[in-house]
């Protein structure tokens, strides 16, 4: 398994995203069956596990924790703070809360569901408008300071912000949404954590499945599944976008890939410093996603790839309208 460093975190090249194994994409799937493919990922070398106290919520850390416990001392754990969620209830409020004191009991009880002493890497899931970013930091480096937290980074956060928390307490890791489906993060976001030394956490790297090549124009989304609601797999706009999974069906047939691994391949070829996260719940889409590590694409590819993407219009929000306000980007 290749590796890579997330500010000075070393991790495995690619990640495991927990998510969709009991929220987001429809029901839960298969416990047993989940606490399987994790110990799977962690046979065929991946290090990097990602999850959240709002997966659930708390569901997907327990399952996370459970599965992990046996090979704790192999394995890097990441998981989130940041919605208004009750430590010990799950009730769930409104909106955000970074407040110290919540970040501090918050943290507790991830340490009880994850079976662990320590989280190898904890991120503020969304940005708290009513909490300056300076006290969230000292207060994770109060954390940090105590060995509960190991390395801390922030999910969709703008950058402003990541400068100002990056000036308190270093940043290992910044997290958000990035993929051939969207491309945003190249606009300034790429080149500021190159400059501070920050590793990148793509999410969404499949664009939630879209550059599989397994959603069709036929495809219903079921009311639980989160992608029924966002703007940019609305009917007209997936026709449109459908242009995307023809370019990586085409690199995809040259290569004797997959689109997921063109897809992904193309991915980590944007910079050494990102470790995508793809979610599954299928042992044979994992060692599809992690065959991406041994694809070659040549700078010719990349560039064709890149510059036909260029091309293509991607139509349609790629979350909520009520989603994006809580990002920074």
């Amino acid at each position: 398994m290749k590796h890579r460093t997330l500010g000075t975190l070393d991790v495995s090249a690619m990640g495991l995203g927990s998510m969709s194994m009991t929220s987001a994409y429809g029901p839960a799937a298969d416990h047993g069956q989940m606490i399987a493919l994790i110990r799977g990922a962690v046979d065929k070398g991946v290090t990097l596990f990602d999850t959240a106290e709002a997966y659930g919520p708390f569901d997907n850390e327990r399952l996370v924790g459970e599965a992990l416990q046996p090979v704790r001392d192999q394995v890097k754990i990441a998981t989130k703070f940041g919605f208004d969620i009750d430590p010990e209830t799950g009730a769930r409020g409104p909106g955000t809360n970074s407040r110290p004191a919540h970040i501090k009991a918050a943290v507790e009880a991830m340490l009880q569901r994850l079976r662990t002493d320590r989280i190898d890497l904890l991120y503020q899931h969304r940005v708290d408008p009513e909490v300056p970013i300076e006290d969230v930091a000292g207060a994770v480096a109060e954390l940090i300071d105590e060995g509960k937290v190991l390395h801390w980074g922030l999910s969709e956060a703008g950058l402003d912000t990541i400068r100002r928390a990056h000036a308190v307490k270093p940043l290992s890791a910044v997290q958000s949404e990035y993929s051939l489906f969207w491309r945003g993060p190249e606009a300034a976001l790429l080149a500021l954590l190159a400059d501070l030394g920050i590793g990148f956490v793509p999410f969404s790297p499949l664009g939630a499945g879209f550059l599989t090549g397994q959603i069709t124009m036929d495809t219903v989304f079921a009311a639980d599944d989160f992608r029924s609601a966002v703007p940019r797999f609305a009917p007209e706009a997936r026709a449109a976008n459908m242009a995307l999974v023809d370019l990586v069906k085409t690199v995809a047939a040259e290569k004797q890939a997959t689109p997921a691994q063109i897809a992904l391949a193309w991915l980590l070829a944007q910079s050494p410093s990102i470790v995508p996260i793809p979610g599954t719940t299928k042992a044979h889409r994992l060692d599809e996603n992690l065959g991406a590590l041994d694809l070659d694409l040549t700078a010719e590819d990349l560039a064709r790839i890149t510059i036909a993407a260029d091309a293509i219009s991607v139509e349609g929000d790629r979350l909520p309208e009520a989603v994006l306000k809580m990002t920074g980007l």
